[in-house]
């Protein structure tokens, strides 16, 4: 299922005692939609990563009281008094199995001997397939069967609309927007390879070295050759940067891109700068001056980045007329 899709599985499953697992191929973003779950609800998220834990680390250590062992449980578990929140295993099932079985009462009980998860407190975790040649050790049965099991699949549109949020650098954006199968492809076998994750370093790569020809060794060792020469190459055809420029100064008059990767690049700048007053009103006016389709995808976008942007009164009139398309992928 989409990102999207599984967050709302989570927040809804937050309605029941049983925990949820998360699987999914490396860098597709499972830890951050937990956190991005916790941050939306307002909940804290304790991480806890498995295959650091030892068997014996869920259960604490014993002091001696009144004659008799008591366990101390570890400071990392939620305690009573805390506020609502997740209890994040990531990379569970990167755990050796005796780490696993430690699991066990907790998973299906939301208790460790003498210790008890608050009732706020909800069991979130997470882990790549045995066929992702990642680490991964097989799990359990009993451990499995105690889980509600979420596969979470690359989404293009669910990533597109996080990253002009998180403000990926346009090229990335416009380059994806044609080349979709780009977005997650692990083939090369290259320690670089291109997944959502290696991608926002990309983007942070750009940022700090201001273009793909100062940065492309960097760029091959984060997303693999394959993928930083095809970025080069829409990079070098790519005249977004002049064009934004000629679109904001004349967002009425100027001549807009022929080319789809060019236009695509020149929308992705637009949108990732949303908050900037030149380009709202560059958006407000282009929506009534791009293809319907592109112009559907900046309302949705945009709006997404900024819900302000529906009193824009060139929103407004838009939105009357194509309210069922820009909803549709809400």
């Amino acid at each position: 299922m989409t990102p999207s899709r599984a967050a709302s599985v989570i927040e809804s499953m937050m309605g029941t005692p049983w925990p949820v697992f998360l699987w999914g191929p490396p860098g597709c973003g499972k830890s951050s939609l937990v956190h991005s779950v916790g941050t939306a609800l307002q909940r804290t998220v304790i991480d806890i990563r498995a295959a650091l834990l030892d068997p014996t680390d869920l259960r604490g250590i014993p002091m001696l009281h009144d004659g008799r062992a008591v366990w101390c449980p570890p400071a990392f578990l939620p305690s009573a008094g805390d506020r609502p929140g997740i209890l994040f295993f990531d990379e569970l099932n990167a755990a050796p199995p005796l780490v696993q079985a430690s699991l066990y009462q907790l998973t299906l009980d939301r208790r460790v001997g003498e210790y008890r998860l608050p009732d706020a407190w909800s069991i979130v975790a997470a882990g790549n397939r045995l066929e992702d040649r990642a680490l991964a050790f097989r799990m359990p049965s009993a451990l499995s069967n105690r889980f509600v099991h979420v596969e979470v699949e690359v989404d293009y549109d669910d990533w597109r609309a996080w990253a002009h949020r998180a403000q990926i650098h346009p090229l990335v954006v416009g380059l994806l927007a044609l080349r979709r199968e780009l977005l997650h492809d692990m083939r090369s076998g290259e320690r670089g390879f291109a997944t959502p994750r290696s991608w926002a370093m990309a983007s942070d790569v750009l940022k700090q070295f201001g273009s793909v020809d100062l940065c492309f060794d960097v760029l091959v060792g984060t997303v693999g050759e394959g993928a930083a020469t095809e970025l080069r190459a829409f990079a070098e055809r790519t005249q977004s940067g002049r064009i934004v420029e000629l679109i904001l100064d004349d967002p009425e008059h100027a001549e807009l891109p022929s080319d789809l990767g060019d236009l695509y690049a020149v929308v992705s700048f637009l949108i990732t700068s949303i908050k900037d007053p030149r380009s709202r009103a560059a958006c407000g006016t282009l929506l009534g001056r791009l293809p319907v389709e592109m112009a559907i995808l900046v309302a949705r976008d945009t709006l997404r980045v900024d819900p302000s942007l529906r009193k824009q009164p060139q929103y407004t009139a838009f939105i009357s007329l194509h309210s069922s398309s820009i909803n549709a992928h809400d």
